[in-house]
């Protein structure tokens, strides 16, 4: 199963340090049933990139609880084992849950397909979509219109070859 893995990039370096991904469980996106459900006209490719833009608002809301961090979003494509990944039948419909599974191991560098990245010219906008998240959140149009604006965004493709390069 193709999953997408929100991070940053602080926690792209832990990665690369450590081999993995991890520890489990993890929070990944993919394809799922409620997401197909959901998205009846889309063919697999749109919704591998529905399921991508799922994790990049997830790693958007890793950006917004680490100041510390560079304000550029990070995914991970990674291929695992179907029975490594499940999602909550609790939450299939759940908007805030579609196409969200849960890792029950740890990803290592040896089985991602992709990395993706926002370009460095984001950073602004994505700084600025990261502080709004909270009052968005709150139901506040005007910062829910800023946070919206990173989608404007397209991540970046890179090989897994090139993490160095990125950090």
């Amino acid at each position: 199963m193709r999953v997408y893995l929100p991070l940053t990039l602080a926690g792209l370096a832990e990665l690369h340090r450590s081999g993995e991904a991890g520890p489990a469980p993890l929070v990944a996106y993919a394809v799922t049933p409620a997401l197909r459900e959901w998205y009846l006209s889309g063919d697999e490719e749109e919704l591998e990139y529905a399921a991508l833009s799922r994790a990049a608002q997830a790693s958007l809301r890793l950006l917004a609880v680490d100041p510390a961090v560079v304000r550029r979003r990070v995914v991970l494509a990674a291929d695992v084992p179907d029975r490594a990944a499940f999602a909550d039948p609790d939450r299939a419909m759940d908007p805030e849950a579609l196409a969200e599974v849960r890792l029950t191991e740890a990803v290592p560098v040896a089985k991602l397909a992709s990395v993706h990245v926002d370009a460095p010219d984001a950073e602004s906008d994505i700084a600025a979509a990261a502080a709004a998240l909270g009052a968005a959140d709150q139901g506040d149009d005007d910062a829910q219109f800023v946070v919206d604006g990173a989608a404007d965004h397209e991540l970046l493709w890179y090989g897994v070859q090139e993490i160095d390069h990125l950090l």
